[in-house]
């Protein structure tokens, strides 16, 4: 039996995901062209594949079977190359990085120029993301690393497939208008009367925020709602209201914003992720001991311990 790794791929999506259409938003393929390889698979094994059960597609007895396999056929691959990788004559490689504004703008630019230095051979090619997606698109195979987030009040969810290595640690400020800069820090629950600027709810950093405020006493005045840290910043400069900000995204602060210290420290841990099948990859760990150093060289505060997930 030949079977296309490919479409053992999505074998395994399917099953972790349970329908076509987010195997197809989450890989960036049509729905038509998803089932359409799912069929040639059950084409290639012989094998009733599959079976409609409303609108999610289970897979039989033959599809668990042979999701099981692809797991370790598709990790041996995988691995193969890691050691192909590791035997070559200078390092040579390309890495798709997961990425969100406030590292494309803080860290990326020093760490790529770090790494093109040390390791020339190393490529990498970088996607820009919503912290809360960039895990996934690791497990599933999009991206090899992304970097990730987690506050201090507000830890993201661990899955056991994935590692992180911690590389930084961010403290949050308030950012408020020039004139009214303090010298010393503030209780977040000074802020409980002012307009606010801040993410989504849906979003981590939005969520984590909130939460700081409901643990200060106080729900926040949210009067823009906003997608982007530097489009805050820029309210704020303007006098339309006060927002928190980590290290990262202070890099690109306009004119007419203080940022204050909070008596309350509120932190967040900025750790690289990788699947853990990669972990002794050479490229991954030359990229992820690049941005470690290249975080010390912003200005950064040194990490936590190691974790999975």
């Amino acid at each position: 039996m030949e079977v296309s790794l490919h479409r053992l791929k999505l074998l395994r999506e399917l099953r972790y995901r349970g329908t076509v259409t987010a195997v197809a938003e989450a890989l960036h393929y049509t729905t038509s062209a998803v089932s359409q390889q799912l069929s040639l698979l059950e084409k290639e094994t012989g094998s009733t594949l599959f079976e409609r059960r409303g609108r999610r597609i289970v897979l039989t007895e033959s599809g668990e079977l042979l999701a099981d396999h692809s797991e370790s056929i598709l990790d041996a691959v995988e691995n193969a190359g890691n050691a192909i990788e590791s035997l070559r004559d200078g390092m040579r490689a390309t890495l798709r990085a997961g990425v969100w504004a406030s590292v494309a703008t803080g860290l990326l630019p020093t760490g790529l120029a770090m790494l093109a230095e040390s390791s020339p051979g190393i490529e990498v090619r970088s996607v820009e993301l919503a912290p809360e997606a960039t895990s996934e698109a690791v497990r599933d195979g999009t991206l090899d690393l992304s970097f990730v987030i987690d506050y201090s009040n507000y830890p993201m969810p661990r899955t056991q497939q994935l590692e992180r290595r911690p590389i930084a640690v961010e403290k949050l400020y308030a950012a408020v208008p020039a004139a009214e800069a303090t010298d010393g820090p503030v209780a977040l629950s000074s802020l409980a009367g002012r307009e606010w600027i801040l993410s989504d709810s849906r979003s981590h950093f939005g969520r984590a925020v909130r939460l700081a405020c409901r643990e200060a006493g106080f729900e926040p005045d949210v009067r823009h709602v906003v997608g982007e840290q530097t489009t805050a910043l820029a309210l704020v400069a303007a006098g339309l209201g006060v927002t928190l900000v980590s290290d990262l995204g202070a890099f690109v602060r306009p004119e007419g914003i203080a940022l204050v210290s909070l008596e309350d420290e509120l932190v967040r841990n900025l750790s690289i992720s990788y699947r853990v099948r990669d972990a002794e990859r050479p490229s991954l760990r030359e990229f992820v001991e690049t941005m470690a150093r290249a975080a010390v060289k912003v200005g950064l505060t040194a990490p936590q311990p190691a974790t999975r997930g």
